[in-house]
């Protein structure tokens, strides 16, 4: 009798184990970000001035809202690599990096991604583009209104090819087309929540 009562308790104790560890390394990055209180929501369509922290010429730009400690992030950085390779050429791609526990310097970053972008620690830009978690992809067109805030992919490693929403954003601001219309999964920010980038 004692050692089924042993026995039980280790498999209830395994599988709690295995419970908690899903949770931690998947289950609670699928749930949506909450919502900070005071959030004020930046529509589409919206005039973003980031004048005073970066310099543009006529090319959309493309923001990319990164923490080296979030786990998502880590994930994509293959993604937004092969994002700057493809249309590096016609649009400019910055790097924004948000962590308040760390220091990281702009080389660092730029290795992770294998290209000398520009790289800012200046979370007012988060803020500016009513950005709430990490990662976030916010697509500027040329006059600078926001055309796309939101998730990259359905999928934390960006595999999906259906789903790869920033890059349908790009595709659709290049050839000129209105802005596309996305599903909740595209526009809901997922991922490590801001300020502290933590879920």
């Amino acid at each position: 009798m004692k050692k089924k009562i042993l026995l039980s308790l280790w498999f209830t104790l395994l599988l709690a184990s295995i419970v908690f560890l899903f949770w931690q390394n998947e289950f609670k990055y699928s749930l949506p970000t909450p919502i900070p209180k005071g959030y004020h929501t930046i529509a589409m369509g919206s005039k973003i001035d980031l004048s005073q922290c970066c310099a543009y010429d006529n090319k959309p730009v493309f923001f990319h809202f990164f923490n080296p400690d979030c786990p998502c992030s880590r994930f994509n950085v293959p993604h937004v690599s092969d994002l700057i390779k493809k249309y590096g050429d016609r649009i400019n791609f910055k790097i924004v990096v948000l962590n308040k526990q760390k220091t990281f310097s702009i080389e660092e970053i730029q290795n992770k991604f294998g290209a000398h972008i520009p790289v800012y620690f200046d979370e007012g830009i988060a803020k500016k583009c009513g950005v709430i978690s990490t990662p976030q992809a916010v697509l500027l067109d040329p006059s600078h209104n926001l055309y796309y805030r939101g998730n990259y992919n359905k999928t934390r490693y960006c595999t999906d090819a259906e789903s790869n929403y920033a890059q349908m954003a790009i595709d659709s601001l290049l050839k000129q087309n209105n802005s596309p219309s996305f599903n909740a999964l595209a526009l809901r920010a997922y991922g490590c929540s801001l300020p502290n980038c933590t879920k």
